[in-house]
């Protein structure tokens, strides 16, 4: 199985996409090769020397979630890993959208982990979850959802949508789920048994996205004006060395949350496009229990 790289410098750096993919090997793929760890460092570019950019804390934090979830499905670390991860990098958006800086992650801090965490689902890792688009990429899709769904400096929502797959793989893709209290709304039909399987949130996901074409969900339920400055006084902790305690959950930037009545509204008018929204296998399934 590959292992951790036995060369581990001390910041982060980028790996541009042209190089990573000289390190994505068919032996890397099948968990049974190493990345040259020596070589990718040769190829990267070392980002600015300070404390946010300590690679360390990134290592550690993957090292306890292999180990924490040694005996579980490797699905069941996203909820635990997503929420750290994010308060661990205290990334700007800008700089969560470089695929240089996953490409590194990815290849250079944790192979190991990406091989453990996702070939479990084929027999050999899918090349994107080393080198992939921020809804696929294995630390880039943990961070995004992190942002996306946390509700300020609460990162409960980000738990409960991380433990559906279908609303990583599906949900995380579409432009809506930018909008704050759709995010909190999607994630409330979870907390509630409303969606219960993948297969549902997938239909969900399908239905307020093609809702979203005739009707603004920002006007209908407005969010507040987010507070930049909040962020940036979060990261900037970051910089200043504070560390991140693993075992309860971590805190996000002290933002104000998504105005209730917004979430409110968007969860019952969710709701009713669930309830004639087609998801497969469920009329089948209805029917045998009818005959049954």
């Amino acid at each position: 199985m590959t292992e951790r790289p036995d060369q581990l410098p001390e910041y982060l750096a980028r790996l541009a996409d042209e190089n990573a993919a000289r390190f994505i090997t068919d032996g890397l793929l099948s968990g049974k090769d190493n990345v040259p760890s020596i070589a990718l460092n040769q190829a990267s570019e070392p980002l600015p020397e300070t404390p946010r950019t300590r690679l360390r804390a990134i290592r550690d934090l993957i090292d306890d979630a292999m180990y924490t979830y040694r005996d579980d499905r490797p699905t069941q670390v996203d909820a635990w890993l997503a929420p750290r991860l994010h308060a661990v990098l205290r990334l700007t958006r800008a700089e969560a959208a470089d695929s240089a800086l996953w490409n590194y992650l990815a290849l250079g801090v944790a192979p190991d982990f990406v091989v453990w965490r996702h070939r479990s689902e084929t027999k050999t890792v899918n090349a994107r979850y080393f080198k992939g688009p921020y809804h696929k990429q294995a630390f880039a899709r943990l961070w995004w959802s992190a942002e996306l769904f946390r509700n300020g400096s609460d990162y409960e929502p980000v738990v409960t949508a991380c433990g559906n797959q279908d609303m990583l793989n599906t949900v995380l893709r579409l432009d809506v789920i930018d909008h704050r209290p759709t995010a909190q709304a999607l994630v409330r039909l979870l907390k509630r048994d409303v969606v219960r399987t993948g297969r549902d949130a997938n239909a969900l996901g399908k239905a307020v996205n093609t809702a979203a074409a005739t009707l603004m969900y920002d006007v209908i339920a407005p969010d507040v004006e987010r507070d930049a400055g909040a962020v940036q006084r979060w990261i900037d902790e970051g910089e200043q060395g504070l560390s991140v305690h693993h075992r309860p959950l971590p805190h996000g930037p002290v933002e104000e949350h998504a105005p209730e009545a917004s979430v409110d509204r968007l969860t019952d008018h969710f709701a009713e496009l669930f309830a004639d929204a087609p998801v497969r296998g469920k009329d089948e399934s209805e029917e045998a229990v009818d005959e049954s």
